[in-house]
């Protein structure tokens, strides 16, 4: 987790949340094979499975508003990843999550995978509050789902033998959590103001355009997608690019008035 303090409760001795049976687990095993750091990307980066379990609360805003999950902390979990993974990784996802949230990750992972493999399965808790840690060690189904390749069926296969082994030794393994939390806005700058548009897009995960100014047309745009985070987005308010070209070069294009982006119909939160 991020959040130093919340870090700080876990290895304390007074745990920040009640469960009949977690206090005596936890100290049984914390500092042998359960660990609670702050160092996300350290671990992260060491790891062969990563366990992703992070907020997605409803959407208060856009698309969906007052229905969909919002998968924003799912993205930055994902976008972290692949930024410090070195070497292939499984991702398994055991937020509640909508249908297709693993295959949008897959993109994103995929996108900025640097020629690493990643694998991405579900793995749905089935634990109900006051009896967890036994429905944990005794459960009456496991489910692990993932792609339908010699790569995807191996996957589920590594991680369901790591679950029995910390089942039959009772104990717990999957120790490094992610879990991530916007910045606060006093904490963070808000708006840059930048006269030149290579210096504005690099880095950025996404472009909107909201004027039918000339110079948008006539863009080096393989060069500001080369400079982005992958996926990288154009959100056209004007019309003013030639959105199959951008296609072409990667982005994915969101014109007023325009069939969606093939890949924007499969991100759940749209659905």
């Amino acid at each position: 987790d991020i959040t130093k303090s919340r870090i700080d409760a876990w290895n304390s001795d007074t745990l920040p949340i009640y469960e009949p049976g977690l206090d005596e687990v936890v100290k049984q095993c914390r500092g042998k094979n359960l660990f609670f750091s702050n160092d996300i990307e350290k671990h992260v980066s060491e790891a062969d499975i990563i366990f992703v379990s992070v907020n997605t609360p409803t959407k208060t805003r856009g698309l969906g508003a007052g229905k969909a999950a919002d998968l924003t902390y799912w993205e930055s979990a994902a976008r972290m990843i692949a930024d410090v993974a070195k070497s292939d990784k499984i991702v398994v996802e055991k937020s509640t999550v909508p249908v297709k949230t693993a295959e949008a990750i897959e993109k994103i992972l995929t996108h900025n995978s640097n020629g690493i493999n990643f694998q991405i399965l579900s793995n749905p808790e089935f634990l109900a509050e006051g009896t967890a840690i036994q429905d944990l060690f005794n459960p009456d189904r496991v489910l692990i789902g993932g792609r339908e390749t010699p790569e995807g069926q191996k996957a589920p296969q590594v991680t369901e033998d790591q679950i029995q082994r910390d089942l039959a030794m009772n104990k717990f393994d999957w120790d490094h959590p992610v879990h991530l939390q916007p910045m606060s806005p006093t904490t963070t700058k808000q708006v840059s103001v930048t006269w030149d548009a290579y210096e504005a897009t690099k880095d950025a995960h996404g472009i909107c355009i909201m004027t039918e100014w000339d110079e948008f047309k006539t863009l080096d745009y393989k060069k500001i997608y080369d400079s982005m985070q992958k996926p990288a987005f154009v959100f056209d308010g004007r019309n003013v690019v030639d959105s199959e070209k951008l296609r072409e070069i990667g982005f994915i294009v969101y014109s007023i008035g325009k069939p969606l982006d093939g890949w924007l119909k499969d991100m759940p939160a749209v659905a």
